[in-house]
């Protein structure tokens, strides 16, 4: 009998969510053969202001981009938690009630290289394995070559080339993906969106109507 298959899960803010966040969950799906993708809304994300958009309004724009998806999966555990939004007490959690099913953490390289300042951070790795993407023409010896030196030395002894090894252990790899190209950014976005630009070809439609619908974003933050 084959095991269950991995969940991947993938955190952000998604202030608005978009195509580049919608393509990194299909194709690290796709890539690792992971059975869904949780993507959750983080409520007040550690490491940034407050989001743009209240909780209610994230989630709802992230169900109707993931909506006919059955790999995507909009996770709410974060908004309905109080406090910091920490990886670390959603990732125990999702522990708790998967058992040795292997868990994902999807993030960017970007993300990745900041992981030393995340809280808990190495207790981080006996709760899942990580999934790095990483953008065209980015190479591993350059990843490594950028991480700080306690996250290179863990870099270093879980990276592992092969993405059948997620199967094998619950937690604790870090493996890699060249992630196609989608040069996007929620930040981008909402400037936009306060200057009253098109927004077509960037989100998907059902997003972009919801944002017209309830006036989102119409004052960016600068601080954002």
């Amino acid at each position: 009998m084959r095991p269950p298959a991995p969940i991947g899960v993938l955190g952000g803010t998604f202030d608005p969510v978009h195509f580049a966040h919608l393509r990194l969950a299909e194709e690290i799906a796709e890539a690792f053969d992971l059975g869904q993708v949780l993507m959750i809304p983080a409520g007040a994300p550690p490491h940034r202001g407050e989001p743009g958009a209240s909780g209610a309004h994230r989630l709802a724009m992230l169900r109707l981009a993931i909506e006919g998806n059955p790999r995507l999966l909009a996770d709410d555990r974060e908004l309905r938690r109080a406090g910091t939004s920490y990886m670390y007490d959603t990732l125990l959690e999702l522990r708790n009630e998967s058992g040795d099913r292997p868990l994902c953490l999807v993030m960017g390289a970007d993300a990745f290289v900041q992981l030393a300042s995340w809280y808990r951070w190495s207790e981080l790795f006996d709760l899942a394995h990580f999934i790095v993407a990483r953008r065209p023409g980015y190479p591993l010896e350059q990843l490594a070559a950028s991480l700080p030196g306690v996250l290179k030395a863990q870099y270093l002894r879980r990276h592992s080339p092969e993405p059948r090894g997620l199967q094998l252990a619950p937690a604790g790899r870090i493996f890699t993906h060249e992630l196609t190209a989608l040069d996007v950014s929620a930040t981008a976005l909402r400037g936009l969106i306060s200057r009253g630009a098109s927004l077509r070809y960037l989100l998907p439609d059902a997003v972009i109507a919801y944002i017209e619908t309830h006036g989102l974003y119409r004052e960016q933050d600068a601080r954002r």
